[in-house]
């Protein structure tokens, strides 16, 4: 019987990797084989990830302090990496912010920050990992963690660096498609909707928030932890190798109406 989604002895980056949806997706890649690298600038907590992982899946684990938005220290994060393993397979950028204000009291300061991270600091990733690893070894699996948000706007929670900075990853994600796929690299974008983590199960839980679910989710709920993995596992798949440029909304059904 085939494993279709076998990663067994693929090394899998995953920025981000300090707490909530970064977290889920490394441990699904490593229920799947994968060796994972846990990327964030938190380095007490990616320690830990880092430990948790490979103690209940048996995989080899490294974690690397980084701040994305710096690209000497990307590349160094990279190199630190390929001379750890020597190639990088898959890589996860998850690593975001989100600046919560009505348009017309956002700074420049909130919408520059959320640019740098979540776009810029998705491209230098992206960038780093594909000419140092993966156009070398013509072959490559990204996924940038782009949001719901980055597909539509929004009138519950002024939010608009994110809705442009996610929005630009969805298009970025478009662009580097259509570069690398010559090199054997895939790259796509998972658009999730809400999901329950430590830092929104209160504000999810709310009156007005369980309200807004079974208006706006046709599914009426917002994501349980887990319900995000296999569209992480489907797009790392070495089988998945003629799905590129993909947006894939995980949201209940939020974008289709």
């Amino acid at each position: 019987m085939k494993n279709y989604f076998d990663l067994t002895g693929q090394v899998a980056l995953v920025t981000g990797c300090s707490t909530g949806l970064g977290v889920q997706m490394a441990k699904a890649l490593a229920n799947q084989g994968a060796k994972i690298v846990a990327l964030a600038r938190r380095e007490n907590m990616i320690k830990q990830v880092a430990e948790e992982i490979a103690a209940e899946y048996g995989v080899e684990t490294f974690y690397v302090p980084c701040d994305i938005t710096d690209t000497d220290k990307v590349n160094a994060a990279v190199d630190a990496i390929m001379e750890k393993f020597g190639r990088i397979d898959i890589l996860i950028n998850n690593a975001g912010t989100g600046a919560v204000a009505p348009a017309e009291d956002i700074t420049d300061p909130q919408f520059n920050n959320e640019m740098q991270i979540d776009l810029f600091g998705t491209f230098k990733v992206a960038r780093a990992v594909a000419k140092k690893a993966m156009i070398p070894a013509k072959y490559g699996r990204i996924i940038n963690i782009a949001s719901m948000y980055g597909l539509v706007g929004n009138k519950i929670a002024g939010s608009a660096p994110y809705h442009a900075a996610k929005g630009g990853v969805v298009n970025l994600t478009r662009a580097l498609a259509a570069e690398w796929g010559k090199y054997g690299i895939t790259v796509n974008s998972i658009c999730p909707g809400y999901f329950y983590t430590p830092l929104t199960v209160d504000t999810l839980n709310s009156d007005f928030f369980q309200q807004n679910a079974k208006t706006m989710i046709p599914e009426e709920r917002y994501g349980n932890e887990g319900e995000l993995d296999t569209a992480a596992i489907f797009l790392a798949s070495p089988a998945s190798s003629y799905v590129t440029g993909v947006q894939l909304p995980v949201d209940g059904g939020y974008t289709c109406m």
